[in-house]
């Protein structure tokens, strides 16, 4: 599991990134890796990227992948994860679950996370392969702030 739940002071962080500089490439040397295509930070929120209120703060929302279960000596804990074609959090069109711009397996390895989320109650968003919501959200219309410690 990559992110659970985020309190919306959190997401309220966000908001107030994207407003402070519009040119990402002035701002931010992780750019290249996580959303290339993306020149200005409005965008995220523009394409779905990122919301000014999340599941994630409703405490019904998962980023997640699979794992192998056993642990690989040679590779290290780190490359155990299937793979999905792009790492988790890259904001672009590559990530969307229905890309074909990743290998036969990666779009395998995408299915088989998301029918395995559907098959328990969650929901996919389209645009983010490693991205679930529980379908019958215990509180749909509250989003948390309380501190994670």
């Amino acid at each position: 599991m990559y992110d659970g739940y985020r309190p919306q002071k959190a997401v309220a962080d966000f908001w107030a990134w994207s407003q402070e500089i519009t040119d990402i490439s002035t701002d931010s040397s992780m750019q290249a890796i996580f959303y290339p295509d993306i020149q200005d930070k409005p965008e995220l929120f523009q394409r779905g990227h990122l919301a000014k209120r999340s599941g994630h703060s409703r405490g019904s929302t998962v980023d997640l992948t699979i794992a192998k279960t056993h642990f690989n000596e040679e590779v290290g804990p780190k490359d155990n994860n299937l793979d999905v074609g792009t790492p988790f959090d890259f904001l672009g069109r590559q990530s969307h679950y229905g890309s074909k711009a990743s290998s036969t397996e990666a779009q395998a390895n995408r299915k088989y996370l998301r029918d395995l989320m559907v098959a328990h109650g969650f929901v996919p968003y389209d645009k983010e392969w490693w991205h679930f919501t529980l379908q019958d959200e215990p509180f749909p219309d509250t989003y948390f702030d309380f501190p994670v410690r």
